[in-house]
């Protein structure tokens, strides 16, 4: 008599159901690109209508069911809810006995690493941190991103091989992070990301307000170099009126700014403090220029009007 042998969830060959717990943008990204790699997703999970429509565009076929069906019908579940949900949700699983031994159990947090899964982990589940670096849309178009994006990856030693595989698979690349530098770790992504997009909204409004009829289209090739050229460089990549120290031109951005939109002023001023630091450190601001700079970054930040001069 043959016996059928059945992998353990370690090890990278097996073929995993999956499930998805909150359908957020995130999960059924997920999902979906572990489904072309050979994984099977068989149940998610989402609250809010527009969970619920997200599941059914991206995982067609996929039965909408409660969390605890998704534990129970999963070899590999996302937890895919916000940050401050996500201990509650663990904690709950855990007590309902909803967490199966053996059970691949996977959040997607970037602020917690694995020790926030130690109840599933207590119940015999396999814990793993595994955070995009990634901003999603809650589309197709974030399957394609999953290529070559970093993943930050947190996991127990003997869990390493099976986090790295799923990252792998997902068209990721792996990156350890830590237990203790998570929140370090996404409150770097988070300076870097989230503010950008509120920055470059502030910079369409303000272009259009100028009469520029595509702030987009002008903004579109000097972000994209900008970047480009931060990434190469560093702070060696600073330019503009802040590094070169013109403060008589950032007095009179700060006074337009206050006239046509005050809600920005205190971001330039924030922004270019750090900046003129960055570039006074690097060598590109000359120190005889700094102080003129920082008075008028000074006065700005009392409220005075800049010196248009």
């Amino acid at each position: 008599m043959s016996t059928v042998h059945q992998p353990d969830p370690r090890d990278r060959p097996a073929r995993l159901t999956v499930g998805v717990v909150g359908a957020g943008r995130v999960g059924p990204a997920l999902a979906a690109s572990l489904q072309l790699a050979g994984h099977r997703p068989v149940a998610v999970s989402g609250v809010s209508d527009a969970s619920r429509r997200r599941a059914a565009t991206m995982l067609p076929d996929v039965p909408l069911v409660t969390p605890a069906e998704v534990m129970a019908r999963a070899d590999l579940v996302l937890l895919t809810v916000p940050d401050d949900a996500l201990p509650g949700l663990v904690e709950g699983l855990a007590e309902t006995g909803a967490v199966r031994p053996g059970q691949l159990l996977v959040h997607t947090s970037g602020r917690y690493g694995a020790r926030v899964l130690d109840p599933a982990l207590r119940a015999g589940a396999l814990p793993l941190a595994l955070h995009p670096a990634m901003t999603f849309t809650g589309t197709a178009v974030d399957v394609q991103r999953l290529a070559g994006c970093s993943f930050g990856v947190t996991a127990p030693d003997e869990l390493r091989l099976a986090a790295e595989a799923l990252v792998i698979e997902m068209g990721g690349e792996p990156e350890w992070i830590a237990e203790e530098n998570r929140p370090l770790y996404h409150a770097a992504l988070a300076l870097g990301a989230n503010h950008l997009v509120t920055l470059v909204a502030q910079s369409l409004e303000l272009l259009r307000a100028a009469g520029v009829e595509a702030p987009d289209r002008m903004l579109g090739p000097l972000l994209g170099a900008a970047l480009d050229n931060a990434l190469r460089s560093g702070d060696a990549a600073l330019t503009g009126p802040v590094a070169r120290g013109d403060a008589g031109t950032v007095a009179v951005h700060v006074s337009e700014l206050r006239r046509h939109a005050p809600g920005t002023v205190d971001g330039y001023l924030a922004m270019a403090r750090a900046t003129a630091d960055r570039a006074l450190a690097s060598g590109l601001l000359k120190p005889e220029l700094a102080e003129d700079l920082l008075g008028v970054l000074a006065k700005g930040t009392d409220g005075a009007e800049g010196d248009a001069r």
